[in-house]
């Protein structure tokens, strides 16, 4: 593996450790692909680091476990603005 990969997949690792973050955050903060990130969690930072790895997902695992909870919020404020955007027209 190439050493600027190996630097990606620890600094991606240590910011969805520090933040809690979501692959979609992660991906958005390093300009790359969610499936970029995906594979680096997945499968090289298992290679580089198994105990990181393991502490990764359990966020993730996290994250996953609350993604519904936070659609649905996201759903509720979107209508919420169209209503209310609705009112002051």
């Amino acid at each position: 593996m190439k050493d600027y990969i190996e630097e990606r997949v620890m600094e991606l690792a240590q910011y969805i450790l520090s933040n809690e973050s979501t692959v979609r955050k992660a991906a958005k903060k390093y300009n790359i692909s969610k499936s970029t990130v995906h594979k680096d969690i997945t499968e090289r930072l298992e290679d580089l680091n198994p105990s990181l790895a393991a502490q990764v997902h359990i966020v993730l695992d996290k994250n996953k476990a609350e993604r519904h909870i936070r659609g649905g919020l996201a759903t509720k404020e979107k209508y919420l603005k169209i209503s209310e955007n609705r009112r002051n027209c």
